[in-house]
């Protein structure tokens, strides 16, 4: 018989990872908010629009028509086929269903590539500002992360010249996010041909695309990823999609990825042994926002669009703040290095972004995600996924927070 005092073991891997600090802060909002804390919670990635009514009517019809029963692992044929007829019409790219993976959501395809491919020591390229996943799943796999400042002269981009530095010979992985989480960074043609031109000189490197925030650019921008201005590259990346962000279904739970057989027989594998398949009911939505009318994103483009430049310029007044303008997603990554050294009104010191961030959570009521969550501070990131109303107050709160903040006897 067990000790009452006998710890429960814990896997070691376990170290070497940290919760989500996104959902972390999310979940914090939510609990002053229920204690009846008028709270504006910016920190959520995910668009606030419904899904199109459409979307879920297929879903409905869906249940209605029997479709509440497990599907291939690897996800429906018919939703299979709408992924691939997307790849032809929006990035004429063309994929045989075999090279198609459904998961539960775009965290799944990661997870089960990185799962799949890493072995103890493999280095994985990682951009940052990077999304918070990235690293922790690819140390879940005793990869290496290897963590590549991009500041804000290069646009928080990678340059040629920076992956160039970081490739090694145990380099197994490059991750490209475009546009970014969390800065809304968007690459051109011109900085994805550069890279490419680097990465045909190392034929071992391996590609991860992750496309999440595709329909999300602006200004006139058009999204490309890395496989459109060089074919070459297709053999070995994998690009990560879904319709979370794009067709605001993030709780739906469905991403898909699309790249070389071995590699999707790999992940099929894998999610056979884990999770199965995605939700027979939310493939069957997903069919209808791929396959139905794509009008109302350039609708959605231009109130994001709105949003952001609204927010950016009221950020931007405060003393302290600076922000670069973005070219997608809807994220807003604001430089707060100018207020550090500053006093709050309980005496504290503000060190770091993180402290700022607490700060604004307890004094302005604002939830903000601090730039040490995504590797580069001192920054933090704002979304700008909510109405404009509210983005104005929590921009109004934010400005009075700052002003209450006296200069501090030591910088930072």
């Amino acid at each position: 018989m067990l000790k009452k005092d006998k710890m429960f073991s814990l896997a070691n891997r376990l170290r070497s990872i940290q919760p989500s600090p996104t959902l972390a802060l999310n979940a914090r909002a939510a609990a002053l908010k229920a204690e009846g804390v008028n709270i504006i919670n910016l920190a959520a990635g995910e668009p606030d629009f419904e899904t199109p009514e459409w979307i879920q009517e297929a879903a409905v019809q869906a249940m209605r028509q029997g479709l509440t029963k497990y599907t291939a692992v690897d996800g429906l044929s018919s939703l299979k086929k709408a992924i691939q007829r997307k790849f032809l019409r929006d990035n004429q790219l063309a994929y045989e269903l075999q090279e198609i993976t459904v998961a539960n959501g775009g965290k799944q395809i990661l997870f089960n590539a990185m799962m799949a491919t890493l072995n103890p020591g493999d280095e994985v390229i990682i951009p940052s500002p990077y999304w918070v996943s990235y690293p922790d799943i690819v140390r879940m796999f005793e990869g290496v992360d290897r963590m590549v400042p991009c500041g804000e002269e290069s646009h928080f981009k990678l340059t040629p010249a920076l992956l160039e530095k970081a490739l090694t010979s145990h380099t197994k992985w490059l991750i490209l996010n475009s546009p970014s989480n969390p800065t809304g960074a968007v690459y051109t043609v011109q900085e994805l041909k550069d890279l490419a031109e680097v990465l045909r000189q190392h034929p071992d490197v391996w590609i991860l695309s992750d496309d999440i925030y595709e329909h999300l650019v602006y200004d006139q921008a058009s999204f490309t990823n890395i496989i459109q201005v060089d074919a070459s590259l297709k053999s070995r990346t994998l690009i990560l999609n879904g319709v979370s962000k794009s067709y605001s279904m993030t709780g739906w739970r469905i991403g898909y990825g699309a790249g070389p057989e071995r590699l999707i027989k790999a992940m099929n594998l894998i999610q056979s042994q884990s999770t199965s398949n995605a939700c027979s009911i939310a493939q069957g939505a997903a069919i209808e926002a791929l396959n139905g009318p794509q009008g109302f994103l350039k609708e959605w483009q231009k109130v994001f669009a709105e949003r952001r430049d609204i927010t950016l310029k009221a950020l931007n007044r405060i003393e302290g703040l600076h922000g670069i303008r973005p070219g997608g997603a809807f994220y807003l990554y604001i430089n707060c290095g100018g207020v550090l050294g500053r006093k709050t009104p309980s005496g504290q010191i503000l060190e770091t972004d993180n402290q700022f961030c607490q700060y604004l959570l307890e004094s302005a009521r604002v939830t903000v995600v601090s730039g040490d969550a995504f590797g580069l501070s001192p920054y933090f990131r704002l979304s700008y996924a909510t109405s404009l109303p509210l983005l104005e107050e929590a921009c109004c709160r934010i400005g009075q927070a700052v002003s209450q903040l006296e200069s501090g006897d030591h910088g930072v």
